[in-house]
């Protein structure tokens, strides 16, 4: 049988409820042997982080832990370079076998920056993507992507065969939660409590992550 592989890539500064229970949806949705959280480690197109990666790292396992098929990958924090999504699926579909699917989950605003990636037009060769669109989504993709739309949508997601190769869109629950939210919160001194899995926020307290004088 082949397994059918998810990889949900970003900074987790900090991983935060919107983005686990895309994980899990999507995880659940597709029938998933295994989702994996990937921190980054020096996001080309976004500022550094504010606490270190390993910090990072450790919330993601914090979050995950005892919650199948989420797992945590942790390959591009091992990079001391910029992480470009198309090494870590090399990496990745190297590891498995020929008729394994992975499939790569990006929200609409990342999926419409494709075009600024690193080798984006490679990605399909190693996945499929799942782009996770709310209801209150931008509908218009870029130009640069509709012939790639036109050419490899399927509308279906259950319906994607093969390694890779193709894109569906997935509607999720909209949670209007940002980790941005989440930092200006705690810097000001107030409570996260429900936007972060309990553990999470047991280790941004222990640590003093986030706050004002950091």
């Amino acid at each position: 049988m082949a397994k059918r592989i998810g990889l949900l890539g970003g900074t987790f500064d900090p991983v935060h409820i919107g983005h686990l229970r895309s994980a899990l949806e999507v995880a659940d949705a597709l029938a998933l042997d295994e989702l994996r959280l990937t921190p980054n480690f020096r996001p080309p197109h976004r500022d550094t982080p504010q606490v270190s990666p390993q910090q990072r790292l450790e919330m993601v396992r914090l979050a995950v832990e005892g919650i199948a098929p989420l797992v945590v990958d942790d390959r591009e924090l091992k990079r001391d370079k910029p992480s470009y999504t198309v090494d870590t699926l090399e990496l990745m579909r190297a590891e498995l076998a020929a008729d394994d699917q992975l499939f790569l989950l990006l929200g609409w605003d990342a999926f419409c920056g494709l075009p600024s990636w690193h080798r984006w037009e490679e990605l399909l060769q190693h996945c499929h993507i799942l782009v996770l669109q709310r209801p209150d989504a931008d509908s218009e993709p870029p130009d640069a992507l509709r012939n790639l739309l036109a050419a490899r949508s399927v509308s279906d997601p259950l319906a994607l065969t093969g390694p890779s190769g193709n894109i569906a869109f997935v509607w999720q629950t909209p949670l209007a939660v940002s980790a941005t939210q989440i930092r200006q919160l705690l810097a000001s001194g107030k409570s996260v409590r429900f936007l972060v899995p309990d553990a999470v926020l047991a280790y941004i307290d222990a640590h003093g992550l986030y706050r004002a004088s950091n």
